[in-house]
């Protein structure tokens, strides 16, 4: 089990990110698009504000503090008045911060709502090859991990970029405004600064997206360890799967470490790289003002400014490349949602339709409150009864276009006829009733359903029709009654509590502590096997399906709870085409033909008592001289 989980966990290709995504997530920014220009102008009004309040700064000093300094008579009026004002700028700023951060909020969650949501609608259409082709851990990562980086980048790393790019234009034109040599000598010190920062980003961006995917990894692998834990005690495998833990997760450890040893040393050597340029500045400030003609009319208040303006300079450099590697990551976590989204969808070309009927007065009447019948119907409007008639003409199948495991089937199933499949594991008898759900498409040949090809019938109505009862039940969150009505989500009580007679379900169900509203969790693991197995059979029942599938769902409970459950499934065949996948050979002696498979061939077929007269491997099997797998 954990080499087949190792090499799926190494199957996951790494991913780059695709052109296009960045396009992609913005179109779900800008559904909000109101918000988003508050939020952007409350970004540039803030950023503005904070630059004119250090610009202000200048006027602070030459044009209040000096004069009050040197007059004889202290006049501190002005000067409070210009306090009040450079306060009343901050306060400006302070405030439309706080607005546009507290819009990111919003905005933020209504984007990861609305790609959960499409994100959920497009996995429901996707087909069942995907979710056997692909973890379900690495795909619950998409709603968990890969959102939250989303969360973090629209809310705070957009508008800090923003932030910052509006702020760093505003400082450099106050800067040229000031001092254009001064300037100069800063772009050369940026100049350095990005070199250095942009080698690192590289670096540590290259690992934020093996970063994801490494989680993925470590997502899909404790998802089956958790499925598989009685397995894993029952063989004493603790030890065998905690190394093959210990090897995904000492990969997602070490792109993660290289990831944030690269993104942890950028901050502050870019913040001491700041602060050198802050001395630069005021070395050569000092000198502008000794050396050049009038100072080149650097005052006191200037360079004080200036030196301000550096730090509001380089900060949001620092800032702005400390944030790109939280984007880079984001974008690896948007690019992975955006393939799921991109996967090619269910495809469903079928316009047969399928509908409910009732009879009343020997006439099919199209109905929704009451399932009796299904029936076809017809591009006229006409109904025709839906009788059950299930054909595979020379069908064959491969999941690997290029492997088969089905070869020339030939079979039928008139209606109200049991047919069932026996043979070794491998043999192929899932596969043939995968393909009678059209769970996967036929490459070869065709399955007919009364008379009518099954690619061209409606899929969604063409799996209502059969009900379906497998070797592993799925209960889900709720009550008793809630899973019962999973198949018709219109039926009344009533309807459920009769199918749940039906099934021989109903005498359980009301020794449970709430009956029908009792709540189960972890797919009914407060059930038995055997119980669980009569609720599948209910809600199959609720259906009342024309067509039967069981898939061995008698293999996995004791002989007693056997006997209750087959007379269950024997009151629900009734009337109905079956067909049966069978471990144990006594449930089936009385089926209308039964297929001996092997390796994707049906080798024998007939009753019971033919396949026994004709001693081959059905015979064998019977008596015991060949056991299935």
């Amino acid at each position: 089990m954990n080499n087949s989980q190792m090499k799926m966990a190494q199957g996951i290709k790494k991913k780059p990110i695709k052109k296009g995504t960045i396009k992609r997530l913005f179109s779900y920014i800008f559904r909000h698009r109101v918000t988003i220009i508050i939020v952007i102008a409350c970004i540039i009004i803030s950023s503005v504000a904070e630059v004119y309040g250090q610009l202000f700064l200048k006027s602070l000093i030459d044009d209040y503090i000096t004069p009050l300094v040197n007059s004889i008579d202290k006049d501190y009026a002005p000067l409070i008045k210009a306090l009040m004002a450079m306060g009343g700028i901050f306060l400006i700023a302070i405030i439309t911060m706080y607005i546009y951060n507290r819009l990111m909020v919003n905005i933020s969650q209504g984007v990861l709502k609305d790609i959960r949501d499409d994100m959920f609608q497009k996995m429901e259409k996707l087909p069942i090859r995907y979710f056997d082709s692909n973890s379900h851990g690495d795909i619950m990562s998409h709603y968990t991990n890969d959102t939250d980086t989303l969360r973090q980048m629209i809310s705070q790393s957009l508008p800090n970029t923003f932030a910052s790019l509006i702020t760093i234009i505003s400082t450099f034109v106050s800067m040229i405004y000031l001092n254009f040599l001064l300037t100069l000598v800063l772009l050369v010190c940026i100049f350095l600064m990005l070199l250095i920062s942009g080698k690192f980003a590289k670096k540590s961006g290259k690992y934020f997206v093996a970063q994801q995917q490494s989680l993925g990894k470590v997502n899909g692998f404790i998802e089956e360890m958790i499925d598989g834990q009685k397995v894993i005690k029952v063989f004493t495998h603790e030890d065998v799967v905690k190394k093959d833990f210990d090897k995904i997760n000492n990969e997602l450890c070490n792109n993660s470490t290289k990831a944030n040893i690269y993104a942890n040393m950028l901050m502050p050597m870019m913040a001491n790289l700041g602060n050198i340029t802050y001395v630069i500045i005021a070395i050569f400030g000092g000198l502008f003002a000794i050396f050049l003609p009038n100072g080149s009319l650097i005052t006191l208040g200037t360079i004080a400014a200036f030196l301000t303006l550096t730090k509001s300079f380089t900060f949001p450099i620092t800032r702005v490349s400390q944030q790109l590697n939280f984007i880079i990551m984001a974008l690896s976590g948007a690019a992975r949602i955006f393939d799921l989204m991109d996967q090619k969808p269910e495809e469903n070309k079928g316009t047969v339709k399928l509908v409910n009927v009732k009879v009343k007065n020997n006439e099919l009447i199209e109905v929704k409150e009451e399932t009796s019948k299904w029936a076809w119907k017809m591009d006229d409007g006409s109904l025709i009864e839906l009788k059950g008639d299930v054909r595979f003409n020379d069908v064959s199948f491969g999941y690997d276009p290029e492997k088969e495991v089905l070869h020339n089937i030939s079979l039928y199933a008139k209606p109200g006829q049991k047919i069932a499949f026996v043979g070794s594991t491998g043999a192929g008898k899932t596969t043939v009733t995968n393909l009678i759900n059209a769970f996967y498409e036929v490459e070869k040949g065709s399955i007919t359903y009364d008379g009518i090809d099954i690619k061209l019938i409606d899929k969604n109505d063409l799996r209502k029709s059969f009900g379906m009862v497998l070797q592993d039940t799925n209960l889900f969150t709720g009550t008793i009654m809630d899973n019962i009505r999973y198949s018709k989500l219109d039926a009344s009580d009533e309807e459920c509590i009769k199918a749940a007679k039906l099934a021989n379900a109903d005498y359980f169900i009301r020794n449970l502590p709430d009956g029908y509203q009792t709540v189960i969790t972890s797919n009914g693991a407060s059930l038995s096997q055997g119980q669980r197995q009569l609720l599948a059979i209910a809600r199959c029942a609720l259906l009342n399906p024309p067509v039967m599938i069981l898939d061995e769902a008698t293999s996995s409970i004791d002989t007693r709870t056997e006997k209750i459950v087959q007379e269950g499934m024997d009151k629900l065949m009734e009337g109905r085409t079956v067909f049966v996948i069978a471990h144990r050979l006594s449930t089936i002696q009385n089926a209308k033909a039964i297929m001996v498979m092997e390796n994707g061939r049906i080798i024998e077929r007939g009753t019971h008592e033919d396949l026994l007269k004709e001693k081959g491997e059905y015979y064998n099997l019977y008596t015991g001289k060949l056991e299935l797998d």
